[in-house]
C-alpha cells in the first residue's frame, strides 16, 4: 500500500530531528490547497522548522479525479494556481489571493512555515513538468534516469519567466553504480534520492530501518 504522504511525514518527523522531510510526489488538484497549506505549515512547525520539501505533481490517473469530483483536464492549471494560493497563505501575514480556481481574502494561516515559504519541487519525466519547474519551481525531481534534454527545457523556461534557472534544484534518483555520482553532478544535479520502493518504477535500493543505517554508512558518510 502507499500511504498518505503527509501522515507518513508526521510519523517520520516524530523520530528524526534533521532529515529532511519531502514528498515525492503530492498530487497537487486533488487536495484543496488551503487546508493543504496549513497541514504542510502545522507539520514544518511541529518538526522544528526548515525541514519540508514539497514535491508535486499533476497526475495521470484519470479515474482518480473522477472519484473526487475534480475534472481531469484542467489539472495543469489548477495545479499552477493552487501553488500560488498554498504560496500567498504561508508567506502573507493576512493572506489575500485571486486566482483562476480558488481566490480568498483577508484570511490568516497559522503557524507559519520557517521563514514564510516551503520549497517547492515539481516532479515529472515531462516537457510540461520541466516547463513547470522552471516557470514556479523551487526544484525539479524528473524522477527516472538523468534527461539532460528536460533540464535544459527547465532552464529555458525559467528563463523566459525571468527566472535564474541555476536558482532551480535539481534532484535525481540516486544510480545504483555510485561512480555514476559525479556525472548527475556535472549534468547540475544538486541531490539524489535513494529509491526504497518501486512505486516511481525503479528499484528499490534500501527496504528496511537496518539498510538505511548500513546505506548511511556506506554511501553518505563517503560523500559527505
Amino acid at each position: 500500500p502507499i500511504a498518505d504522504p503527509l501522515i507518513w511525514m508526521a510519523y517520520v518527523a516524530s523520530a528524526t530531528h534533521t532529515i529532511k522531510l519531502g514528498t515525492a510526489i503530492l498530487i497537487v488538484p486533488q487536495r484543496n490547497p488551503v487546508v493543504t497549506a496549513k497541514a504542510l505549515a502545522t507539520l514544518d512547525d511541529m518538526a522544528g522548522g526548515d525541514r519540508v520539501l514539497l514535491g508535486i505533481g499533476v497526475g495521470w490517473l484519470e479515474e482518480e479525479f473522477d472519484a473526487i469530483g475534480v475534472p481531469f483536464a484542467d489539472r495543469g492549471p489548477r495545479t499552477d494556481d493552487y501553488v500560488g494560493a498554498m504560496r500567498a497563505l504561508w508567506s502573507q501575514d493576512c493572506a489575500t489571493y485571486e486566482g483562476e480556481f480558488v481566490s480568498f481574502r483577508d484570511i490568516y494561516c497559522r503557524p507559519k512555515p520557517a521563514g514564510g515559504r516551503i520549497p517547492i519541487i515539481v516532479g515529472g519525466d515531462t516537457k510540461a513538468a520541466a516547463r513547470r519547474a522552471g516557470r514556479l519551481g523551487d526544484g525539479y525531481f524528473p524522477a527516472r534516469g538523468n534527461p539532460t534534454e528536460l533540464y535544459d527545457e527547465m532552464r529555458r523556461a525559467a528563463e523566459a519567466a525571468g527566472r535564474d534557472p541555476d536558482a532551480i534544484e535539481i534532484s535525481a534518483a540516486a544510480p545504483a553504480d555510485l561512480d555514476e555520482l559525479a556525472a548527475l553532478a556535472a549534468t547540475g544535479v544538486h541531490r539524489v534520492m535513494v529509491p526504497v520502493n518501486g512505486a516511481a518504477g525503479l528499484p528499490a535500493q534500501v527496504r528496511t530501518p537496518e539498510e538505511v543505517l548500513e546505506y548511511g554508512k556506506r554511501v553518505i558518510e563517503r560523500f559527505a
